[in-house]
């Protein structure tokens, strides 16, 4: 079982992405990472193998940042031939350096960072271009000059869309007003964002779902599946686009991809 048949609009942006996208963070960085198990990051082939898999499964959507290591660094050549077949999100406002995040939202370092990413992922464009908060979503929104700057970039063609990762109700519904996506955290143990995920349904926006398969099933009645569980969380809310996971386990993607499809697939069904 694929995505390739269910493919669908981010919100009114013009971009058509799969349900589930690949976060990469696991390419670029081990350290400041709040997994449950450790990982080893992955070598260029093995890399190589994922991102094909990913792309036979039919997943178009890739997620990067400058604050996932050298993530973008290896996925420009990683992807190189291929551009047109990937949807690529990144982000600005965070770097990761020496093991720590530092943030920096003001306009003159979004310029920098979104030319050194265009460099990095060998791209003229990229697709959607997130604000990376940390927390403090209505100031950066209100007082920074970051979104203008953004909706600069999207003015000049350097973007095609633009929003907000965020991590507050009133960040994510400000970011879908004045911007064309937000992402949130949506999962079994944290829902908060929702009336993030209801707005965007009402008014044709688009919503990228992070931490979705986030730990915290306890409350699941035993011999439930956790993972067709979140997705059916996940899902089941109209105004979810896409989920981004990030695992480098093949085994895993291959199942996730599997599970996300049968859930949709019977969303759809129910829905006739």
């Amino acid at each position: 079982m694929s995505l390739h048949d269910l493919h669908r609009p981010l919100g009114d942006s013009g971009l058509i992405v799969s349900p589930l996208g690949l976060g990469t963070v696991k390419l670029g960085r081990d350290q400041g990472v709040k997994y449950p198990n450790g990982f080893t990051i992955p070598d260029d082939a093995s890399a190589r193998a994922l991102l094909d898999q990913a792309r036979g499964l039919g997943i178009n959507l890739i997620d990067t940042a400058p604050a996932y290591g050298v993530s973008e660094e290896r996925l420009g050549p990683l992807l190189r031939g291929q551009r047109q077949d990937w949807v690529i999100v990144s982000k600005v406002g965070e770097e990761f350096i020496g093991g720590q995040s530092h943030y920096d939202f003001t306009p003159a370092h979004a310029r920098l960072s979104l030319e050194r990413s265009l460099r990095r992922l060998e791209s003229e464009c990229i697709d959607l271009l997130l604000v990376h908060s940390n927390g403090d979503d209505l100031a950066i929104l209100n007082d920074s000059g970051l979104y203008e700057t953004l909706a600069a970039f999207k003015a000049e063609g350097k973007i095609r869309a633009f929003g907000l990762s965020g991590k507050t109700v009133a960040g994510g519904l400000l970011a879908l007003e004045r911007g064309d996506c937000a992402m949130v955290t949506y999962n079994l143990a944290e829902r908060s964002e929702l009336p993030v995920i209801e707005h965007a349904a009402a008014h044709t926006k688009g919503i990228l779902v992070k931490k979705a398969l986030a730990s915290g099933h306890a409350c699941l009645a035993e011999g439930q599946d956790p993972l067709r569980a979140s997705f059916e969380l996940v899902f089941a809310q109209p105004g979810v686009t896409s989920a981004i996971v990030g695992t480098i386990n093949p085994q895993h993607l291959a199942s996730n991809v599997a599970t996300a499809a049968a859930v949709i697939k019977g969303y759809t069904a129910g829905l006739r």
